[in-house]
């Protein structure tokens, strides 16, 4: 019998036949943990009313840490970080992907990341939807699938958006942007509200409401909504 934790049916502005179904994370050493876990539980909500496929995308099938790997990062030496176990590797990935998500992180400085930043330049154009997280735009950048787009990233890490993408138009005060198939999303949390977003759009308003609900998260609807592109005397 259903409960509360339980999410309602599905009626969904998409026609069925173009939801999508197979949903991949690229995943890289030192991913942000709640840029992948955040969005992957309302994922994992919906999955319980909509058929859905998910697969884990690293360099290697290895475990993937979230600890730094640059000793400057964690110059306390702690021993702290979770880890993941791929499904598929870049070199094999899984066929048909619809939704791809790219996590920010302290890895994406990293000197081996360029193979990840190639895996999405080659993978983007089979997708339905690209959905980043943080500074996982700046993977998207280096890849050129932003050139010309509105995008957003974290607002901590903002002076490296130049940098990773300087034909991008980088949008300082926004939770996340919109521009066709590519969703990007501020710093970390803003993952749970760009994938509601996301939700609600491709599955319908309530059906975002009701993974909310069962999250027990109350979301910003706002896409424009950020304090902290004040904090960090961002403008436009």
């Amino acid at each position: 019998m259903a409960d509360e934790h339980t999410p309602q049916a599905i009626n969904s502005p998409t026609p069925a036949n173009q939801l999508p179904m197979n949903y991949g994370v690229l995943l890289y050493p030192a991913f942000q943990a709640l840029d992948v876990f955040g969005p992957l539980d309302a994922l994992n909500i919906l999955s319980l009313k909509q058929t859905m496929n998910l697969s884990i995308i690293g360099p290697t099938l290895d475990p993937i840490s979230t600890k730094p790997r640059n000793p400057s990062l964690n110059p306390k030496n702690s021993n702290f970080g979770e880890s993941i176990l791929p499904t598929h590797s870049i070199t094999n990935p899984p066929p048909n992907l619809d939704v791809l998500v790219v996590p920010g992180g302290y890895g994406v400085r990293d000197d081996d990341i360029t193979p990840i930043i190639d895996f999405i330049r080659t993978t983007y154009p089979s997708l339905k939807y690209l959905i980043t997280v943080c500074t996982g735009s700046w993977l998207a950048a280096k890849a050129g699938v932003l050139d010309g787009k509105k995008a957003t990233s974290n607002k901590a890490s903002w002076a490296g958006t130049k940098v990773w993408g300087p034909n991008v138009h980088w949008v300082p005060h926004a939770r996340w942007v919109v521009d066709g198939n590519i969703w990007t999303s501020s710093g970390v949390a803003a993952g749970i509200d760009v994938t509601l977003a996301f939700i609600r759009e491709v599955y319908g308003e309530e059906v975002g409401k009701d993974v909310g609900r069962v999250m027990e998260y109350d979301p910003h609807t706002d896409a424009s909504w950020d304090p902290f592109a004040e904090v960090y005397n961002l403008t436009e």
